[in-house]
């Protein structure tokens, strides 16, 4: 009676029914993993050409000089800026969905890749002001780029967690530049506060602003994706 229990119990091969397995729950692990990767690796791309793109902006202008001896690089920009600021965008756009996620509040203000297309060009135009448009004084263009990063903020963002890392992540940024133009790595023309330019801060938090905000709808569109496959299976 036993031998006849465990017969029963085994398929045969083409009865084209399946036992149960945990194989798809390691392959939505996986998948989960791999679009992790190149979401970072996505984010780490845009940063690096906006870093290179801007740069070169600042460069021109002589806003930012660099020793003669490293500017060896595509774009004369020093070689290690680029994949600094690549780093430091895919780690803001992997953390900003990460933090709506754990506050329980996900971001739905103006989720469509036109809207994000319109903020890296305002954030573009932000940069721009600050290296070409002549102002009266230092104090006048700190002033005005802090407003348009705030609209930049207001218009494509408008969320607490937003603007509270906005701040954080720039004062951060801040720091590290300050550290590094006392240590002789780079220098600014005409530095007005603590070795950098006063409205160096406004830049960090349109940036950061932007690459959330990327991070955000590459996040929205995995989403989308994995439950359209879910529903599928």
């Amino acid at each position: 009676m036993a031998d006849s229990t465990v017969v029963s119990d085994q398929q045969p091969p083409g009865s084209g029914q399946t036992t149960p397995s945990r194989g798809p729950y390691i392959a939505v692990i996986t998948n989960r993993n791999t679009n992790l990767g190149i979401r970072g690796f996505m984010l780490f791309s845009i940063g690096v050409f906006l870093a290179l793109v801007l740069n070169l902006l600042q460069v021109q202008r002589n806003v930012t000089l660099f020793p003669p001896d490293v500017i060896s690089s595509i774009f004369s920009s020093a070689w290690w800026v680029p994949p600094c600021c690549g780093t430091a965008s895919a780690m803001i756009g992997l953390l900003y969905p990460c933090i709506d996620s754990r506050l329980g509040e996900p971001h739905k203000f103006k989720r469509e890749w036109s809207s994000v297309m319109r903020c890296v060009a305002v954030f573009v135009g932000i940069n721009h002001a600050s290296a070409k448009v002549d102002f009266a004084n230092n104090v006048q263009l700190s002033l005005t780029l802090a407003a348009l990063s705030i609209g930049l903020w207001w218009t494509f963002d408008r969320s607490r967690s937003g603007f509270g890392l906005g701040v954080v992540i720039a004062l951060l940024a801040t720091l590290s530049t300050q550290l590094l133009v006392y240590n002789g790595v780079f220098q600014y023309t005409s530095p007005d506060f603590l070795y950098i330019r006063s409205w160096l801060p406004c830049i960090f938090f349109a940036g950061v602003i932007t690459m959330g905000n990327i991070g955000r709808q590459l996040a929205l569109y995995e989403c989308k994706h994995m439950s359209g496959k879910t529903h599928q299976d």
